[in-house]
């Protein structure tokens, strides 16, 4: 096989790959449509006051959390960048478990903290104030930031990290104060970055289900997500599911054209946090406010998982390791995890990799470079679909097929695998995009082609963060709640559903010691799979 066959085999199976994602997102609403018969009224629905409030309780919630999130993120990017001690790989370890948590879980550390009877409202109290009140928009507000603050910082921090060398070692030479690098060296490289972050994060945030169906606290704080659920799941009107959807989409879709038209990546690198090497100046001073900083945003992003400890080991685990309940959920999360997870590295991979091949091609043209941009857009545009109309939609095709309980199990995977998409090509790509700008011309001029050119080119450059993608693809599938809210039942629970349905049920005390048993499970999983995939000398570093 020459290099020519290769490059097209790859372009046409990563075709091959975003066509299927693409399809089950598009194809899971057209046959919403068709199987209904019911076209969305979206002029009427936009007439609806109750329609209104929520779009604007929608838009209202992710522009405050975005904005948030995108504000708390700068200083402490800038502060984890500058800082330099042993505990900073770990830190940003830490900032990479919010997104991977069961988001379940996340709120209901949430209200731990930051409830009416929580620890802050307690400290409050003790000085004659009065408690926070966590369900509605404030406690929505506390819980994206808890998720999305990390999330930003992560992306700055890899903004920060492909600054070139040269600049640093100028900034030493020159021996420029510290306000001067920020506004020559860092900035610049913030800015880059800022739209792409802001736009990833507003997507998430519109796009939220189970944050604001726990935290909402009544139809006053109701989102387009929750609204959509609620259409199919009590009053089954997939008109209007459909018609909250298309208001949804064309609303992220506008986000997410207004990023590209600045040209910027809407999800960025997340990087690995490999060490960036400084020349500038240390400044006690500044050195102090960045320690500051730091604690700062760990507490922060730790003390959920610090709540989500004390509160579950407060509760009966061991009855709930044993309870057969619990045992058979865990095992359904896990093949639907490992599934779901195995199945959006494969295709995101196949994209990866066409995306490569366009760029290196012999012939750059339009085409190819209408292809890649497609290709690059198809990731990102599963941010703007809600997995809850997908889910209907093949749930109601398959269910003239075949056995609908027995059908639910493959949408829910199929589900997890689309949604995951996103994050595993903004883990992967940086790392094999740096691969084949330092060696895809040798690969090419020796003939490197087919098995020979993934095992010396492609696979080590993708090995360490392929591994952390994967673990965070399974964590995320996991702990997912917003597919198997739909067509979770009595012969299919996972254990996001088995703790939903004990909160339902007023089970306090299970439901803390499942938060922890899920919470657990999922750091676990993560450690374990990337160490097994990057290696332990890898993995340790």
């Amino acid at each position: 096989m020459n290099t020519r066959t290769d490059r097209r085999i790859r372009i046409g199976a990563g075709i091959i790959a975003a066509l299927l994602a693409l399809g089950f997102l598009l194809g899971g609403i057209l046959v919403l449509l068709v199987a209904t018969d019911q076209a969305p009224d979206v002029v009427a629905l936009l007439g609806d006051p109750y329609v209104r409030s929520i779009l604007g309780f929608t838009l209202t919630q992710a522009g405050l959390s975005t904005l948030f999130s995108v504000i708390l993120a700068i200083p402490l990017a800038l502060a984890l960048h500058r800082a330099r001690f042993p505990g900073k790989r770990p830190i940003l370890r830490l900032f990479l478990l919010p997104q991977a948590l069961p988001v379940l879980v996340g709120a209901l550390a949430v209200i731990t903290i930051w409830g009416r009877n929580g620890i802050v409202s307690d400290a409050l109290a003790f000085l004659g104030l009065p408690r926070l009140e966590v369900y509605g928009l404030s406690g929505i507000l506390i819980a994206h930031v808890f998720f999305n603050m990390p999330l930003a910082a992560r992306l700055f921090v890899a903004a920060l990290d492909r600054i070139p060398a040269e600049r640093w070692k100028l900034s030493g030479q020159l021996a420029l104060p510290p306000l001067t690098v920020l506004a020559t060296v860092e900035w610049p490289a913030l800015r880059t970055a800022l739209p792409g972050a802001a736009a990833l994060v507003f997507m998430l945030c519109v796009t939220s289900f189970t944050i604001v169906l726990v935290l909402g606290g009544g139809p006053a704080a109701t989102t387009l997500e929750v609204a959509v659920y609620q259409a199919l799941r009590y009053d089954f009107d997939p008109g209007r599911a459909i018609g909250l959807s298309a208001i949804q989409i064309v609303l992220t879709a506008l986000v997410l054209l207004s990023t590209f038209l600045l040209g910027r990546d809407p999800a960025g690198g997340f990087g690995t946090g490999a060490a960036a090497r400084r020349f500038d100046a240390q400044s006690p001073v500044r050195a102090g406010f960045d320690g500051l900083v730091v604690l700062c945003g760990t507490l922060f992003v730790a003390s959920p998982f610090a709540a989500i400890l004390v509160s579950g080991l407060a509760a009966d685990l061991y009855r709930l390791a044993g309870d057969a309940a619990v045992l058979e959920a865990a095992l359904t999360s896990l093949c639907v995890a490992g599934a779901a997870a195995s199945l959006s590295v494969v295709l995101s991979a196949l994209v990866l990799m066409a995306i490569e091949a366009l760029r290196f091609g012999d012939r750059k043209g339009p085409v190819r470079r209408s292809l890649r941009i497609g290709l690059e857009t198809a990731t990102s545009l599963v941010l703007v679909v809600s997995p809850v109309i997908v889910g209907a939609g093949w749930f109601l095709l398959l269910r003239n097929v075949t056995d609908v309980l027995a059908a639910a199990p493959y949408v829910v995977v199929a589900t997890n695998a689309v949604m995951a998409m996103p994050f595993i090509v903004r883990i992967v790509g940086p790392a094999l995009s740096e691969a084949s700008d330092e060696t895809g011309r040798l690969a090419e001029s020796l003939g490197l082609a087919g098995l020979a050119r993934l095992a010396f080119v492609d696979w080590p450059a993708m090995r360490r963060p392929l591994a952390l993608a994967f673990a965070f693809a399974l964590a995320l599938s996991f702990g997912d709640l917003g597919a198997i809210a739909l067509f979770g039942s009595n012969d299919f629970v996972t254990l996001p559903y088995l703790l939903l349905q004990r909160m339902g049920s007023y089970r306090s005390a299970d439901a803390a010691g499942l938060a922890l048993i899920l919470a657990l499970i999922t750091i676990v999983l993560m450690g374990f799979v990337e160490r097994g995939f990057a290696g332990r000398r890898e993995a340790g570093t």
